[in-house]
């Protein structure tokens, strides 16, 4: 199947050439100039990607995400300006899978996408290899291959990229995971991103956990170490 790129972008010169890019490599790609359309469209039809621009008239790309998260776990890339960083470090507290400063080249946009689509298609993947296995912890219940998480019976939503975060910290409950180890199983060894990446989506997967179950503590901080999942 061809991935299907959803661009969402008020420069149309940034839409235009984008979109021959990712065309010329085989990718399916809409565009989109207004928020409101592009959220109408993806609620109608998932693409298997997103990139947002968070600089939007009327509705942002913030907002835009925040709407998309209601209804979608589709991965999102952000497009943001080099002096936008608490924006890139918000983007990615509320969902956001990933993030590139403009003004950026092509091929590395092109190369982030390949690696978010990687990590969908690894966190969805079937198959009987330990990966694809069903994991359950006591109340959690994480499935790989339909990418759906549940506590106490309650589905919990998550990114592509929180979910294999929190797939490689249930894998060995108790087990210390540097934040180095959790770089590794979200992004590859290819990806470079910082510590505070991985602590936003940390706190987001206790926000999202703390939503089903106000009592949930299972994801322990040890500091100067890393995180585990307490067993």
């Amino acid at each position: 199947m061809v991935a299907l790129i959803t661009l969402v972008d008020d420069d149309r010169n940034i839409l235009t050439s984008v979109s021959i890019a990712l065309e010329g490599e085989g990718f399916k790609v809409a565009t989109y100039s207004d928020s409101q359309a592009a959220l109408q469209a993806m609620t109608t039809r998932a693409p298997d990607l997103a990139v947002l621009d968070i600089k939007m008239p009327g509705m942002d790309g913030m907002e835009l995400l925040n709407r998309l998260r209601r209804v979608s776990a589709v991965p999102v890339i952000f497009l943001t300006s080099k002096d936008e960083e608490i924006d890139e470090m918000l983007g990615l507290k509320m969902g956001a899978d990933d993030y590139i400063r403009k003004p950026f080249s092509q091929r590395l946009l092109i190369e982030r996408i390949r690696a978010v689509l990687r990590r969908a298609e690894a966190a969805g993947q079937n198959g009987t290899s330990d990966e694809g296995a069903l994991l359950i912890r006591g109340d959690l219940r994480l499935d790989p291959t339909r990418h759906e998480c549940a506590w106490r019976n309650a589905g919990v939503q998550l990114t592509v990229t929180e979910f294999l975060i929190l797939q490689a910290l249930v894998k060995h409950p108790g087990h210390v995971k540097s934040r180095d180890q959790l770089m590794d199983a979200a992004y590859g060894d290819n990806i470079y991103v910082d510590d505070r990446t991985i602590d936003s989506h940390i706190k987001r997967l206790r926000r999202k956990f703390k939503a089903a179950d106000d009592d949930f503590t299972r994801i322990e901080t040890l500091y100067g170490l890393g995180y585990r999942f307490q067993e």
